[in-house]
Order: C-alpha cells, then structure tokens, then sequence
C-alpha cells in the first residue's frame, strides 16, 4: 500500500543524529575552540588536547569542530599560530629600531620575557616542530615576524659596528636562548617572575659585553 501523507521520514538533521541533540552550529566556532583549547593547554598539557572534549566543554556536537580542524595536530597548528601572532604583536610594540642597540635590545628581551612568562605552555608548543604541511609557511611567516624581529635588531647592529660580526640567525640564538632559560627558570618557580623581568637588563649588559667586537 502507498504510504500515505502522515508517514514520518527518517531523522536526517545534524541536530538530531548529535548526542544530547547538542547544537552543531555556533557564534563563532573556530574561535571558541581555540579559546578552550589554550584553557586546556595551560590547566592540563597538551596531552589533554582533544577535540571531541572540546566540543563537550563548549557545548556543540563532536563533529562540529570537523568543520575547522580536521584532527589534533591541525588545531595544534592554528593555537600555535595564535600565539605567535600574539607575541609578534607584543614585540612589534616594543621595538624601537631608532634606539642604540642595548635599550633595544632591552625592551625587547623584557617583552619576549613577559610573553613568556604569561605563556609558558603556549610558548612550548609554538616551539614544537611538527607541523601540518599545509600550515608550514605560515608558521615560516610567524617566525618571521617574531624571532625575526630580533635577528633583524643584531643585524642592524652589527652594520653599526655595535657587535661582533657572525652569522645573525647564530647570534639570535645564543640571545634567544639566554632569554628562555631565564623563562624557564621562572616558569618553573626557581626564580621569581618579578626578580626575572628584573634580572633582564644584567642579562642583555652580560651578553652585550662579551659580543662586542674587541
């Protein structure tokens, strides 16, 4: 027999087929995960990570963040890519490049350090290698804008005759990591964060006197 008018038709919503009908649209999705990404970041680890949580904790269905990262490395990638533009922001600030290398170079150690300290476990995964393909330029351009920012200050002042000659991306370097074994040992609570932003200008006196050229 026909089916009549009152026949009901399968259930095809994506609400519907959602656990607990939860929504699978939102405001603006990619951001809310990216905000509860880097709460699970610093409360947890990155082991934590987990997009099926995500969605739980933000109360769309477990597909929904299928819509923007395809799986964890690639919401990873995007909260890495935050970060720095975070950090670029914070340093674009600071500099200065009218100013002789050791207030420069000052200003831009402290913030990099304030950065690092406010993003300890953000910083470390902004660090990790593993990357996506299809994001690697534009962590290339992240970088860029962040520790090149500070390459380009040594660069500048080796043409000055304000520091040793060498290769400058060398010379970042032993600066940037200077600078983050500061941050860790503050991270860590070995030094205080206040003593650490303090100790920042010894630190750059320091490095300045044994880069300057003889």
């Amino acid at each position: 027999m026909p089916p009549t008018n009152d026949a009901v038709p399968p259930v095809t919503s994506e609400r519907a087929e959602k656990p607990g009908n939860r929504p699978y649209h939102h405001g603006d999705l990619r951001s809310a995960l990216l905000a509860s990404a880097e709460h699970t970041l610093r409360e947890k680890g990155t082991g934590a990570l987990s997009l099926r949580e995500l969605a739980r904790d933000i109360g769309v269905s477990h597909a929904a963040p299928g819509r923007h990262f395809k799986d964890k490395q690639a919401l990873l990638d995007a909260l890495a890519l935050t970060g720095y533009d975070r950090m670029a922001q914070v340093l674009e600030a600071a500099d200065d490049p009218a100013l002789p290398l050791r207030p420069r170079l000052t200003a831009l150690a402290q913030a990099y350090l304030g950065f690092a300290l406010d993003n300890a476990a953000l910083l470390e995964l902004m660090y990790a290698r593993k990357h996506e393909p299809d994001t690697s330029e534009q962590m290339a351009a992240a970088l860029d804008r962040t520790i090149g920012s500070l390459e380009r200050a040594v660069a500048a002042a080796q043409q000055r005759g304000e520091m040793v000659d060498g290769d400058p991306e060398h010379l970042t370097l032993v600066v940037g990591s200077a600078l983050q074994g500061l941050a860790s040992f503050a991270a860590n609570g070995s030094i205080p964060p206040d003593a650490a932003m303090d100790t920042v200008a010894e630190l750059v006196r320091h490095l300045l006197d044994g880069l300057r050229p003889r």
